[in-house]
């Protein structure tokens, strides 16, 4: 009989996450330090005002435990494609358009030939999402970074800035039953549910296939599929806002089409 895997057994427990998200109110007492007026709360996140009609929307985002699956296939060069994806696609959640980037990476050793790769992934999600890379930190923490791999082990996150005119912010509101909901199509599994995937595919990790196994209707190696990057959705959000009313965007990352009962609080 197969074993049924949760996302607990993967070491995710929902449920202490969402009681864990309880704690974030203590930081709404900050937001009486916002210098150009209130800070806007939306469904996913919050924008604050920087000039009279301009928002700002900053996001911090990281690729999980896909750095991992990074590490099984000795493949770097992407991953910070993936980094940048995370980070943007929230972002434009708010109508805001990208503006900048910033990276951290804390690794095991800052090897040359792994920041090179990890640098070119960062540069190729820019240039996707038309953001530049502002500003960017590598720290060696080899007490704190064990990995899959002697040495290689690393995580990345990315932070990214938008701005966005008042007139043009995707509030989340006045969402009525019947309105159509446009689904944009991923590139694959993207960076999110990669604890669960590692276990229920991969032998490392005590699932069913070896890394370079062909599953049947894959026509690459499941490594290479579960490594693809998390395709960016700048330039379609943005240009579909400039055409249609977009009430309300969901960027579906964790905790899957769960995401949508984030809306039931704001129509």
């Amino acid at each position: 009989m197969t074993k049924k895997i949760t996302y607990s057994d993967t070491g995710v427990n929902r449920e202490i996450r969402a009681e864990s998200k309880k704690a974030l109110k203590k930081l709404h007492k900050t937001y009486k330090y916002s210098k150009q007026g209130l800070v806007m709360n939306l469904p996913y996140g919050n924008i604050f005002p920087f000039q009279k009609d301009l928002y700002l929307d900053l996001v911090i985002e990281g690729v999980g435990t896909k750095v991992l699956v990074a590490q099984l296939a000795h493949k770097y060069d992407t991953i910070g494609i993936d980094a940048v994806a995370m980070a943007v696609n929230d972002v434009i959640r708010s109508g805001a358009t990208p503006i900048a980037i910033a990276d951290n990476i804390h690794a095991h050793s800052s090897d040359p030939n792994l920041v090179r790769d990890w640098l070119e992934g960062i540069s190729k999600g820019a240039e996707k999402a038309q953001c530049p890379v502002i500003s960017g930190e590598i720290g060696d923490v080899a007490e704190i970074i064990r990995g899959l791999t002697a040495k290689q082990g690393f995580d990345m996150i990315v932070s990214v800035i938008g701005y966005v005119n008042k007139n043009n912010i995707i509030t989340g509101k006045n969402i009525k039953p019947e309105d159509p909901i446009i689904g944009l199509r991923s590139s694959g599994l993207h960076s999110n549910g990669i604890s669960l995937a590692r276990k229920i595919l991969f032998k490392q990790w005590g699932g069913k296939f070896d890394k370079n196994n062909f599953p049947q209707s894959i026509k690459r190696p499941i490594v290479s599929e579960v490594l693809e990057p998390t395709k960016i959705y700048v330039n379609q959000i943005i240009e579909l806002n400039k055409k249609i009313n977009i009430k309300a965007a969901v960027h579906i990352t964790g905790d899957g089409y769960l995401k949508f009962g984030n809306l039931t609080h704001f129509s």
